[in-house]
């Protein structure tokens, strides 16, 4: 884990020395200036970049380290598919599913969530998945030497369904008809941003930006009282290029596309989002789907059902809940991009 202050270090030092003399000339007390600092480290196979405005004090910033690293450590304990030891992978392996399990408040959080936006997309997010994305080589298993036999898929799709997980909120527990394998890799990212911030918020840090494998949340606004701006990527696989920038004040954001996680087979291109309607992976003309909203988790479970739903349906979806949502979509011409009313106002370039 690293942290920085985010500048070059030549202006930081012009900047100090000249604050210092004026204190100086008009005889008041120097204040200590606020800049944006970055913590940063690797999670959950991929990496977290932490922006904080704080004036400096490294000890502040080695215990703000420490704690994010502690909190990114609690949500990969908890929700972890690669671990068999989280409190998830423990919940998949029992042989009977079907007698309530106790589970932290955190991880029925993100169940409950998950429940929601299942309902919403009509199954389109679907944790109980999991089974069907590790066929098709896109889990902890090993990528198969070939593509999963109808047989195969059919079995699998047929014990999945997030309706067969209940969850009981007091005490937190969940049963399910089992057999089920639980992924929650398409929420638990988000909700460690969610996690970070809160930990950030409870520090006392009132503006930060917080961004795990490209899911993000920021509060409060940059030194010189601007918004954060973010980049919305264009959905190509060799380069990273700016489609659009989005400005935000306390909210969310989240993408999901095709054009990353993927391999190739006898000539097919295969998407790790699996469709829970058919157990392939998605074979339509959506790029990417970037979502905004409150929370993370939020932001980033709706990306992913959309994503999964493809464009008409989940644009209408999206315009009927007056969610903010980007779309870019593949074309014979090249990308076609477009956004819900509510997305507009957020847009910057």
């Amino acid at each position: 884990m690293t942290f920085s202050m985010i500048r070059p270090a030549r202006v930081a030092l012009v900047s100090a020395f000249t604050a210092l003399a004026f204190a100086i000339l008009a005889g008041c007390s120097f204040e200590p200036e606020e800049k944006i600092w970055e913590i940063s480290g690797p999670v959950f196979g991929t990496s977290y970049h932490i922006n904080v405005v704080l004036t400096e004090d490294q000890g502040r910033l080695e215990t703000l380290a420490q704690g994010i690293e502690g909190v990114l450590d609690g949500v990969d304990a908890s929700m972890s598919t690669w671990r068999e030891d989280s409190e998830l992978s423990r919940f998949n392996q029992r042989t009977d599913q079907s007698d309530w399990v106790s589970v932290s408040d955190e991880l029925y959080e993100v169940l409950l969530k998950a429940e929601e936006i299942s309902t919403l997309t009509d199954g389109a997010f679907d944790v109980t998945i999991g089974p069907v994305v590790n066929l098709w080589g896109f889990g902890p298993q090993a990528r198969p030497e070939q593509v999963p036999s109808e047989a195969l898929l059919a079995k699998s799709l047929s014990e999945t369904g997030f309706e067969k997980l209940e969850l009981r909120s007091d005490p937190p527990a969940v049963r399910a008809v089992p057999p089920q394998y639980v992924d929650l890799s398409a929420i638990a990212k988000g909700y460690g941003v969610d996690a970070v911030a809160r930990f950030l918020d409870e520090q006392g840090v009132q503006a930060y930006l917080v961004e795990i494998g490209g899911e993000v949340r920021v509060n409060g606004r940059k030194p010189d009282g601007s918004t954060w701006r973010l980049a919305i990527e264009r959905p190509v696989s060799e380069a990273r290029e700016v489609n659009r920038v989005v400005a935000l004040d306390a909210r969310a954001m989240a993408t999901s596309g095709d054009y990353r996680n993927y391999y190739e087979s006898e000539g097919r291109r295969y998407s790790h989002t699996i469709d829970p309607a058919t157990g392939e992976p998605i074979a339509h003309k959506l790029a990417s789907v970037t979502v905004i909203a409150d929370d993370c988790m939020t932001a980033d479970a709706l990306a992913t059902g959309f994503n999964v739903m493809g464009f008409q349906p989940a644009y209408a979806l999206a315009v009927r809940e007056n969610i903010p949502a980007y779309f870019i979509v593949r074309t014979d011409q090249g990308f076609e991009t477009h956004q819900t009313p509510a997305f507009s106002s957020y847009v910057t370039q």
